[in-house]
């Protein structure tokens, strides 16, 4: 699997979301062992609260053949207010095997710690900060 084309592609998927002032705009793919893509999501997608990979997840009923991978341009929440599970908590429901990240959720609304909590439970996750401008870029008007 090509981590840098597919982690590109989840960025691009962040300038779909509409904006917001108080959630960032993130794009996440689901990929399957195999390299195909299996579901896409962004945030606020459908209209409501929903984050990206919740989306991606939610289109395969929260669950992923072994193996997969769920790409985001932002590191996966580990709090949040809007919904009773963290999309952490949502990725290790589902058994995915990795997460590939551009960019570490920054604390301008809460603290994040999605990638240790998901390394602590056994998720390879990968980080390529040479894509986090890209993915930093739909969120300038909540950076300053």
């Amino acid at each position: 699997m090509d981590d840098r084309a597919l982690l590109r592609h989840a960025v691009e998927l962040a300038r779909r979301c509409p904006p917001s002032d108080t959630a960032f705009s993130v794009g996440a793919l689901v990929v399957g062992p195999d390299g195909a893509v299996l579901a896409e999501g962004w945030s606020r997608r459908d209209g409501g609260t929903e984050h990206a990979e919740e989306a991606a997840l939610g289109d395969l009923g929260g669950r992923v053949p072994p193996g997969s991978t769920v790409y985001s341009s932002l590191e996966p929440c580990s709090a949040r207010a809007s919904r009773p599970r963290t999309c952490t908590q949502l990725i290790l429901a589902a058994g995915v095997a990795r997460v590939v990240i551009a960019w570490r959720e920054p604390s301008t609304f809460v603290e994040g710690e999605g990638a240790e909590l998901l390394r602590a439970a056994g998720v390879e996750v990968v980080e390529l900060p040479e894509l986090a401008d890209a993915a930093r870029e739909p969120n300038r008007h909540l950076l300053g």
